[in-house]
């Protein structure tokens, strides 16, 4: 496993090297955030800068290039106003599913829409199923989307109870019925389940539902 404390120090020391105080906020998403990492998870970091520009995103992938575990690192890298004017839709799970490194995010939570996030979450996770079993069948796809459908799950159980809970497992046992069918299936596809159209199936319609609500 990655040591994570000694590898983000390394980070932030090359990324300030390079773009010294341009850089608005640092931050850490995905499994790592949330304490569920494995051998293979991805280094999943948030980098926001005064502005943004191609020049900087070859900069900042030669920086990359520079750090262990090249082939794990992902994330969101952007300018601070185009953070600022997103989607509502996606901000809540940005927000909520990022532990801060560096500086705040606390001026996005006026623009926080739980509402918006699962309708939206909802209907992806719709088209996507629906574009998979006709087109594509593909595994991998409907694991992606139950992925999606669980942090779907955190956003429903947010607008019930106040209450974020980030990791996915801690969900289960809060969940309702429905919700909890999916995390459950989530979990299975991770471990190897293969039914594909009986899990197709399930997220199909319970995405339906969300969105005929």
């Amino acid at each position: 496993m990655i040591n994570l404390d000694d590898w983000i120090k390394n980070f932030v020391e090359i990324l300030r090297r390079n773009f010294g105080d341009r850089i608005w906020f640092i931050g850490l998403q995905g499994s790592y955030a949330r304490g569920e990492a494995t051998d293979t998870s991805d280094l999943d970091v948030v980098v926001i800068l005064d502005e943004f520009t191609i020049s900087d995103a070859k900069k900042y992938s030669a920086m990359l290039d520079e750090l262990p575990h090249r082939d794990l690192i992902c994330g969101f890298i952007s300018g601070r106003a185009e953070l600022l004017n997103w989607d509502a839709a996606e901000l809540f799970q940005f927000y909520y599913d990022t532990t801060p490194i560096f500086g705040s995010l606390e001026i996005l939570q006026p623009r926080l829409d739980v509402d918006r996030a699962i309708k939206a979450g909802a209907c992806a996770i719709y088209h996507g199923c629906v574009h998979n079993l006709i087109h594509e069948k593909s595994a991998d796809i409907l694991k992606s989307l139950y992925k999606n459908a669980a942090f779907v799950v955190q956003a429903i159980h947010f607008r019930k109870t106040g209450e974020y809970v980030r990791a996915h497992r801690n969900l289960v046992e809060l969940a309702d019925s429905a919700d909890k069918k999916i995390l459950q299936n989530f979990f299975a596809l991770k471990n190897g389940a293969a039914d594909f159209e009986k899990l197709s199936e399930e997220i199909f319609q319970w995405s339906q539902k969300l969105i005929t609500a």
